[in-house]
């Protein structure tokens, strides 16, 4: 199954006999809070689900965005009527990166059938609602552990033997500016690998044959080496494996990525444009 859907093919599928459940994840980093965009209007039936508190969490040593307890998402998703068998739309404003942290731990936790609406909020021409769902509780149960993982051992040994991709900036990863975290760089051996070249002009992604051309020319797609992403705090690095997933190749994303590397004075930092 395809991660991502176009807006005509949910318009299509939400008048059927299966209409998925439609999160709304609507986030930015650093910015305003997502739920007064989503009451002042959302796609009909989509149930808002917020970043900070319910897709991570609470910050500290395992980064800014932790991944949230298990047994708490599961009860997240319930609550937006997510079932073990329903399907699952999740459509955020546009950049993408938070409905593919919701996609990703969906994944991750075992629900198999869950996609992003391509092009977010901007993507959809219909009407929009300011009514407040209430829908019939789900009966989805965690299983983590259906998508692979990485610690920062396991991200430091992959940088070495196989391809670790970082998903941010490309001044973040040189270490020429850093905003947010303690210090600035990259893990010694990754490449840099901006999120931003994933989509088009309307924050859709690029189609797969572009995203493949892509990722091979950065390395991976290699029968015996593995992949894996990281970013800031575990939110674009989503963004990266799903966009990895179109093209067609499995990766495993650090959750806790440069938030948590760089806060360990212990942990290496290399600079530059080059993989240290």
């Amino acid at each position: 199954m395809k991660p991502i859907i176009t807006a005509s093919e949910y318009a299509s599928e939400s008048a059927g006999p299966r209409p998925p459940v439609l999160l709304d994840v609507r986030w930015q980093l650093g910015g305003p809070h997502g739920r007064p965009d989503y009451e002042a209007g959302h796609l009909p039936g989509a149930v808002f689900v917020d970043l900070d508190t319910e897709l991570a969490g609470p910050a500290g040593s395992g980064g800014r965005h932790p991944l949230p307890d298990p047994e708490a998402f599961g009860a997240v998703m319930r609550r937006a009527g997510v079932g073990q068998d329903t399907p699952v739309v999740v459509y955020d404003g546009g950049q993408g990166w938070a409905a593919a942290r919701a996609w990703w731990l969906l994944r991750w936790t075992g629900h198999a059938d869950v996609r992003v609406l391509d092009g977010g909020l901007a993507a959809w021409t219909g009407d929009l609602s300011t009514g407040i769902p209430d829908p019939a509780e789900g009966d989805f149960r965690p299983k983590p552990g259906a998508l692979p993982t990485l610690d920062a051992d396991a991200a430091a040994a992959l940088a070495r033997t196989g391809l670790l991709l970082d998903a941010r900036a490309a001044e973040r990863y040189r270490g020429d500016v850093e905003p947010i975290d303690r210090v600035g760089g990259h893990i010694p051996g990754a490449v840099s690998a901006p999120t931003t070249a994933n989509v088009a002009e309307d924050g859709r992604y690029l189609p797969a044959e572009r995203l493949t051309e892509r990722f091979t020319a950065l390395g991976a797609g290699k029968s015996d080496e593995a992949v894996g992403v990281y970013c800031g705090s575990g939110v674009s690095g989503a963004h990266e494996v799903l966009a990895l997933e179109i093209a067609g190749i499995r990766a495993a994303l650090y959750p806790g990525s440069w938030s948590a590397w760089s806060a360990d004075p212990a942990r290496p930092v290399a600079t530059g444009s080059e993989p240290a």
